[in-house]
């Protein structure tokens, strides 16, 4: 199929941009890197009516470290942030979860900042973001906010962007010390969507006794699924294969809500997720013994 008809604009600059979308609203989508855009529209799943292309905007293409945080520009390639040297020093879990995006070819493309607009509950770099502690910097005509990833991602393919805003920019904390970090995921092929996924973060505070976890899931739920409950049973524990186990009970049992697909039950993705957690911090905990 094609996509329905519609009005097609290529502005230069951001003040152009969000003029745009304040003069059309929810009437026009941004074409980033299209890898989800352009196939919704040629299947009519997606149908507006005018079509913002924000590539000729160069002033949202950057990694920079600034006082410790990295800021990220909404347009930076996948690809750009998968090689960079600044990423992989100071947000290791995000360089380490780039390859598992996808094939080469979509991460050229595609941009950082549009995945994580789009939301899809499947995709990797929500739930990067959210176990990153991310800040999105939201922009409009007539001002400028930032929303902590917790907020921001509101449900299906839901975020919190009003009809005149865009998103230009992704800001993660510096990374906290003696933290251990590790992405998991299980596909049926290379590039494949993950059946399940988990990003964790784990923090030491002497020895084996952990002072904060943190395990975000990818399609088991609505969006990226923070296990709360199961990283509050590692809060003050010392960490051992038992605790780890349980808290990966809690998380396959409690914490991550799967509808189930064509790929996987309910119940081979809760059981992929209690396997991937324990994966996951086990290596989060041995790289978090390393630093201490």
């Amino acid at each position: 199929m094609k996509p329905a008809p519609f009005e097609y604009f290529a502005p230069d600059s951001l003040e152009e941009a969000l003029e745009l979308k304040s003069e059309h609203g929810d009437e026009m989508k941004a074409l980033a890197g299209g890898q989800s855009l352009i196939p919704a529209m040629n299947f009519r799943v997606a149908q507006p009516s005018v079509l913002v292309d924000l590539n000729r905007i160069g002033e949202l293409d950057y990694i920079e470290e600034r006082q410790g945080a990295i800021h990220i520009g909404a347009m930076t390639r996948q690809s750009t942030v998968e090689k960079s040297k600044l990423i992989e020093q100071h947000a290791p879990l995000l360089y380490e979860g780039m390859p598992y995006i996808a094939h080469p070819q979509i991460r050229n493309r595609g941009t950082l900042g549009g995945s994580i607009a789009h939301a899809d509950p499947a995709a990797e770099l929500p739930v990067l973001a959210l176990a990153l502690e991310a800040e999105m910097q939201i922009n409009s005509k007539t001002g400028s906010r930032k929303v902590p990833a917790k907020q921001f991602f509101q449900g299906y393919f839901t975020v919190d962007i009003q009809a005149n805003e865009l998103l230009t920019e992704v800001i993660l904390p510096r990374f906290p010390e003696n933290t251990g970090w590790s992405f998991q995921e299980i596909s049926r092929r290379p590039g494949d969507y993950g059946m399940a996924g988990v990003a964790a973060l784990v923090t030491l505070e002497e020895g084996p006794k952990c002072s904060k976890a943190k395990m975000v899931y990818l399609n088991v739920g609505d969006g990226p699924v923070d296990a709360v409950q199961a990283a509050e049973s590692l809060s003050g524990a010392t960490l051992d294969s038992k605790t780890i186990e349980a808290a990966a009970i809690i998380a396959a049992e409690k914490d991550i809500m799967p509808f189930g697909n064509i790929h996987a039950s309910v119940e081979y993705q809760r059981h992929l997720s209690k396997i991937l957690t324990e994966r996951a911090l086990s290596q989060a905990f041995e790289r978090a013994q390393e630093q201490l």
